[in-house]
């Protein structure tokens, strides 16, 4: 039986800080959570060490330590693209910070909510020699919705206001319209760890009461309401007006996943006003409950690739929600639609318009504008005529009907068929986060509308393919829901180092690999028809010969290789049903998926023809 020691005189109480630089991390993290943060990606560092124990001990965060910058930004943004809030990101000084500019250029154009705290040296270390030490001012440039450089800390009143408001006006910024990222420089003289210094203790003591110190009781330090966008109602007078004039209308649902009440507001608006809507793969409208009462077009793609129908179809009024269509077949459709008129919503100050086109950018939240159109419309039709809407809706079921038939009777497997049997195999609300390059592509092209919820995720913001397996990964640490990732081999490989957040954070995904062994998308682009004139193998599809396998093995993940539609479906069945990360390779032939989906869209093309006599 233990004896106990006798009681000596109370020990000290701890004080509350050991130094100003944990006082001033403390300080940002406290109104980051305040704000809304929960979750913070961190880079082991040196000098990131205040910011990294800060973000530790702030209660209400998450922590997700990732072993480099480059898959930790992307991470980063898959969990703020998946939960829509902001998300704050760590590292120390020099190249680290460099490593995370390909995911703040995403954040930027995607307008995604990203805090990127770098650590960094103080002024006198800069520009002499000192290890791991670059210029850090204004890193990301144009891509930072914010800047700010924070001071070096010292305890003061003064200073520790302005860490606690900077912190509140970096979500704010982060978070408002439009949403992207903001980076915080924050320069730390020694010492880095929590160690004591006296000094310091004496002087943060004599605050503890303050405000500056321990922030507002139970409110932020700062809080900042979000402006109005609520349409007014002289706008939605007018636009009524002008949408109930029009004889040939169009609805556009782009890549758009900010908001889960446009695809039920926009599906009502185009009810009310009985226009086709054409739905993109990447938007919030191909599937759900809105499905089978609603116009939606999902094979717009593949039918306005037909010229006749096309040129005979030209739109003179097009409402479009969400970024520019994926499909090149719709946007070239409308930018040959001389006389139409396009008016684009945008509540967030943007230009989406590459073609700059547009004769109106309506600064309207989306949402509300879709109930205000519809409430205003009104009993009586518009001067648009059933015509108009039946021979889309032909042209939607005959695609569809082709499409079907020729990927359920394909003799090999093809992307297409990926698409449709992963579609197939996920559970009801479950996530697809889909690859740029062809997966984002046949997406669009081969998901059919259906009512079974399925929410798509992309990177469509610059378009590249770096980050997507970490991007994924961090949209499934933020959900409670199946994901799954649809990606090419190319994409898989550029960020295998990502694939390691699976084992080290327990995460469950999906991830359907079509491979084709190298860039497929350049097979369908000019530079083919030059074949080796151009050294089209060596410098564009770049065939790799890797073996899937190894990489998955690195990341503890389970790993199986298809070839057959059959093998695909069974393989699929057996990974939704399997925690951790589960690779399932659908290995093709590229010459093969290209004449497929070209011999698609001539079947499409003769159905469309039949259909409408031409």
């Amino acid at each position: 039986m233990a004896t106990a020691l006798p009681s000596g005189p109370a020990a000290p109480a701890a004080p509350a800080f050991a130094n100003a630089n944990a006082a001033f991390a403390a300080a940002l993290f406290d109104e980051f959570a305040r704000a809304g943060i929960r979750h913070v990606c961190v880079c082991p560092g040196s000098r990131s060490a205040p910011l990294a124990i800060a973000a530790a001990r702030a209660p209400g965060l998450r922590v997700w330590t990732h072993l480099d910058e480059r898959a930790a930004a992307f991470f980063a943004l898959g969990i703020a693209k998946a939960s829509r809030t902001a998300v704050a990101l760590v590292c120390t000084s020099g190249t680290a910070a460099a490593n995370f500019l390909p995911a703040v250029v995403e954040a930027h154009l995607a307008r995604v909510p990203l805090l990127v705290l770098t650590a960094d040296r103080p002024a006198e270390l800069r520009d002499w020699g000192a290890a791991q030490t670059i210029d850090q001012v204004r890193l990301f440039g144009s891509h930072a919705r914010w800047f700010a450089e924070l001071p070096l800390p010292e305890p003061h009143a003064s200073l520790l206001r302005h860490v606690r408001a900077t912190a509140a006006r970096a979500v704010a910024v982060a978070s408002g319209r439009p949403a992207g990222p903001v980076h915080l420089n924050v320069p730390y003289r020694e010492p880095l760890a929590p160690v004591a210094v006296p000094d310091d203790v004496a002087a943060l003591a004599a605050l503890d009461a303050s405000p500056a110190l321990r922030g507002r009781p139970e409110r932020p330090y700062l809080r900042l309401d979000d402006a109005s966008t609520a349409p007014s109602a002289p706008l939605v007078e007018r636009l009524v007006r002008d949408l109930r004039a029009a004889r040939r209308g169009i609805l556009l649902a782009g890549p758009d996943d900010r908001d889960p009440a446009l695809a039920a507001a926009l599906a009502k608006l185009a009810r009310t006003a009985g226009w086709p809507l054409l739905a993109d793969g990447a938007s919030p409208l191909r599937t759900g409950s809105h499905v089978g009462m609603t116009p939606i077009c999902g094979a717009h793609d593949a039918f306005l690739r037909v010229e006749r129908f096309a040129a005979r179809h030209t739109p003179d009024l097009v409402l479009r929600f969400g970024a520019p269509p994926t499909s090149q077949a719709t946007a070239r459709w409308l930018e040959h639609s001389n006389d139409m008129d396009l008016r684009l919503v945008d509540a967030e100050g943007g230009f989406a318009d590459p073609s700059q086109g547009a004769a109106e950018i309506v600064r309207a939240d989306p949402v509300a504008l879709c109930h205000a159109l519809a409430d205003a419309w009104g009993q009586q039709p518009g001067r648009t005529s059933e015509t108009w809407l039946s021979s889309f809706q032909r042209a939607e079921s005959a695609a569809q009907g082709v499409l079907t038939r020729g990927i359920e009777t394909a003799p090999l497997l093809c992307a297409p068929a990926v698409v449709r049997a992963l579609a197939a195999a996920l559970p009801h609300d479950a996530v697809l986060f889909a690859s740029n390059s062809m997966a984002v592509r046949d997406v669009d092209s081969f998901l059919s509308p259906a009512k079974k919820p399925l929410r798509v995720l992309v990177s469509r913001g610059a378009n590249g393919i770096d980050g997507i397996p970490s991007t994924a990964l961090g949209a499934a640490a933020a959900l409670e829901t199946s994901l799954a990732l649809l990606t090419g081999d190319l994409a898989f490989l550029h960020d295998v180092g990502g694939l390691l957040a699976a084992r080290r954070h327990g995460l469950s995904v999906l991830c359907v690999v079509v491979n084709d062994d190298g860039g497929g998308i350049f097979s369908y682009l000019p530079v083919a028809g030059y074949g080796e004139d151009a050294h089209f193998e060596d410098l564009f599809t770049t065939p790799h010969g890797v073996d899937l396998a190894h990489a998955t093995a690195l990341a503890g993940g389970r790993h199986v290789c298809v070839t057959e539609q059959n093998e695909l479906e069974e393989a699929l069945g057996r990974a939704c049903a399997e925690p951790g990360l589960q690779v399932v390779e659908a290995r093709i032939a590229r010459e093969a998926n290209v004449a497929h989906h070209r011999a698609l869209w001539a079947a499409v093309a003769g159905a469309v023809a039949q259909e409408f006599g031409a």
